[in-house]
């Protein structure tokens, strides 16, 4: 691992832990020349299937994309980053639990809606209203009627 802060190519790790549920890996790193300090992240590469969009195109499944919906979702609620990184971890999982290498982005969706749900209910509501394109207050209506079930 070079230093990010003299490139140097000598690295010791300092403290290893385990994190996001024990997917990952992170490391504490002090460069043997500059003697900084700097932490890094391990975890295993696993290929996630392609993404089926609703008009036919196919694409690279994008992690970024599927965390910024969500931070976009529970944006000003009391979730933490913690359930966030837990909730897309499901999310990731179960999309590779499936073993297809291609998946419709209305799975992703609804997974992400059903996590969402368990997180916080308002962040629910906000996320259905773009995902299913709301058009006026009565499907917000039926949406919240679905919640109180």
């Amino acid at each position: 691992m070079h230093c990010p802060f003299c490139s140097a190519t000598d690295t010791k790790v300092i403290d290893s832990r385990l994190v996001a549920e024990g997917h990952q890996v992170r490391r504490r790193r002090e460069c043997t020349e500059c003697h900084e300090r700097f932490t890094t992240f391990e975890g295993a590469e696993l290929v996630m299937p392609r993404v089926i969009k609703r008009d036919g195109t196919r694409q690279p499944f994008d992690e970024e994309k599927l965390q910024a919906g969500m931070l976009r979702a529970v944006e000003k609620r009391p979730v933490s980053m913690d359930e966030i990184e837990q909730a897309l971890s499901k999310i990731k999982s179960t999309l590779r639990a499936t073993g297809e290498r291609e998946v419709p982005s209305e799975m992703i969706g609804n997974l992400m809606m059903e996590q969402l749900m368990n997180l916080d209910k308002v962040a629910y509501i906000r996320f259905a209203s773009v995902y299913r394109a709301f058009e006026d207050v009565s499907e917000f209506g039926e949406a919240i009627a679905k919640l109180q079930k």
